[in-house]
């Protein structure tokens, strides 16, 4: 005889995900590995000459970038010595300043900050995430992406999610020789959904680059690091090139962020028997030592790895806190989908959505999961209803606002109609009225027509050839009768010669302002302070189309 709730148990979403015991010798481990190193650090004429039980002369790629860049040496010998437990207790402490943690935090070494977030259970993690996220105000980011790279569909999706509040949008290919056309088609979206929302093309570092120096993106986050020397040299990369790299992005106003998280050491098979956030502590020092303004963690796309061991979701919350502590902007994750159950994936997401983050997600997916060219994520267009109850149940803003179906149709139409006068422009394959139709009212892929894939890639490749930039995309936009448009892509071109958006967690306000943790800190200290879901935004969450009015009854 067979137990028929054992049956039905066996038949629930969750019992279809993977999960493994922990093998400390290959890394399968959350936190605190007995192979982790204890904190230790000491200082000889201004230079680190003992990093965590190491000496320098014994010390990996990674450890003499940290020791040279990553760490304040002012404080270093001190907060090594103080009780990581009393340092817990200060990141929980609403009294002790986000400011004066930073001091202290920044001087910490990789162990150090391990043992520190150890001491914490994931609801103080959270509440000192609410304090040490560096932008007072939270906000998120999408992913807009198609099985077919359609541009029609793309500049349509771009505009349904900048509308909907996404302050960044993120694409990549199918086929990578698509780029400039994934770049164009969700730049020129976003700026009709919402102008001031950030894109980007995530593709090969060169490529990625090239469109960022064309004007076709604003910032990039692709730009991966790792914990161990032998997965950093696998890919023919050191600290030193990453950090070049950041400089020639930055350099040409391109806000950019790392990317790292838990788990990618063991999946590349190079995890030296350490714990996934010791290892992950060090990407996000290395990111601090490079000086680049934040990072895109949470485990990313290796999170079916850390998801499938014991404190395994806990140990992304804690990356994020880490990243936080060092006073990074942080792209929290919440984006590639781990687990068959709604139940598991809603717990996952409520680590970051509670307390907030500068970007609640990395890639909330804006398509339906099967038009994302991430591998899916764990929310998705189908969820949209959903998220917005859920932040007008808790009183949560999570980056995302309630719109209608007549608006949101008007903003497709507006950027299906745009990208086609671009097209025309530029002399690339045209876009039909049957086109501009279907992905006007399209949930996906699967409700557009094909396009010529052939001409259109014969097309991406003559924008490169022709020496394509962002101002040619402004006069196609306002010689068509897209002034509007036009002027706000201008206005992001403008941004680049500025500058300003290159500070910390920084997206911008309907009138272009800059908003960062440098002129909006992060200022929690304790019930009725810091960020408040109040005014025009509280209005906005609590209108949901569908609910009641009972005066209307």
């Amino acid at each position: 005889m067979k137990s028929k709730r054992f049956e039905a148990l066996a038949n629930r979403p969750v019992n279809k995900d993977g999960f493994v015991k922990e093998w400390i010798e290959e890394g399968f481990v959350a936190m605190d590995s007995p192979k982790d190193p204890k904190p230790s650090i000491r200082i000889e004429n201004g230079e680190i000459v003992e990093l965590d039980g190491k000496r320098k002369e014994d010390f990996d790629l990674i450890d003499s970038f940290i020791a040279a860049y990553g760490i304040n040496k002012e404080n270093a010998e001190k907060v090594v010595k103080m009780s990581s437990q009393e340092l817990a207790n200060k990141l929980v402490n609403p009294n002790i300043s986000r400011s004066d943690l930073i001091e202290l935090t920044s001087a910490m070494t990789p162990a150090k900050v391990c043992e520190v977030v150890s001491y914490m259970n994931v609801v103080e993690m959270m509440m000192a995430v609410q304090k040490m996220r560096s932008r007072k105000k939270p906000a998120t980011q999408s992913h807009i992406t198609n099985v077919r790279d359609n541009p029609v569909l793309l500049a349509a999706d771009a505009a349904e999610g900048a509308f909907r509040g996404f302050d960044e949008q993120e694409t990549t290919t199918a086929v990578a020789r698509y780029a400039p056309l994934n770049a164009i088609s969700i730049m020129i979206g976003s700026n009709i959904g919402k102008p001031g929302t950030m894109t980007q093309c995530a593709s090969e570092e060169a490529t990625e680059l090239n469109l960022g120096m064309r004007g076709f993106t604003a910032y990039a986050e692709t730009i991966s690091v790792y914990g161990t020397e032998d997965v950093f040299t696998d890919g023919d990369d050191t600290p030193w090139s990453k950090g070049f790299l950041a400089s020639a992005y930055a350099s040409r106003g391109i806000k950019m962020r790392f990317t790292s998280g838990t788990g990618s050491e063991v999946q590349m098979g190079f995890a030296e028997g350490k714990s996934m956030l010791y290892l992950e502590a060090r990407c996000i020092f290395l990111t601090k030592a490079a000086g680049v303004q934040g990072l895109q963690n949470g485990s990313i796309s290796c999170i079916g790895i850390p998801a499938a061991v014991p404190s395994g979701i806990r140990a992304i919350l804690g990356e994020n806190l880490i990243t936080a502590m060092m006073d990074l902007e942080n792209a929290s994750g919440n984006d590639q989908t781990f687990s068959h159950s709604d139940m598991r994936r809603t717990a996952r997401l409520m680590m970051q959505f509670l307390p907030g983050t500068d970007y609640i997600s990395s890639g909330y997916s804006a398509t339906p999961n099967y038009d994302n060219m991430f591998a899916g994520s764990n929310t998705d267009a189908e969820d949209f209803d959903d998220y917005n109850v859920i932040q007008r149940d808790l009183r949560v803003n999570g980056g995302l606002q309630p719109v209608t179906e007549e608006d949101v149709v008007r903003v497709r139409n507006k950027a299906a109609r745009a990208i086609q006068a671009v097209f025309d422009y530029l002399g690339l394959p045209a876009i039909t009225e049957e086109e501009i139709e279907a992905a006007t009212y399209a949930h996906g892929t699967k409700d557009v027509p094909h396009r010529n894939v052939v001409e259109d890639l014969k097309g991406a490749t003559d924008i490169l050839n022709r020496g394509i930039t962002g101002l040619d995309i402004v006069k196609g936009l306002a010689e068509n009768n897209f002034k509007d448009v036009a002027e706000s892509v201008l206005n992001q071109l403008k941004q680049r010669t500025a500058g300003d958006f290159l500070q910390t967690a920084s997206i911008f306000d309907k009138d272009w302002n800059v908003i960062s943790a440098v002129n909006a800190p992060n200022d929690y200290a304790g019930p009725g302070t810091g960020y408040r879901l109040d005014g025009e935004d509280w209005e906005k969450i609590k209108n949901i189309p569908n609910a009641i009015d009972p005066r209307d009854i």
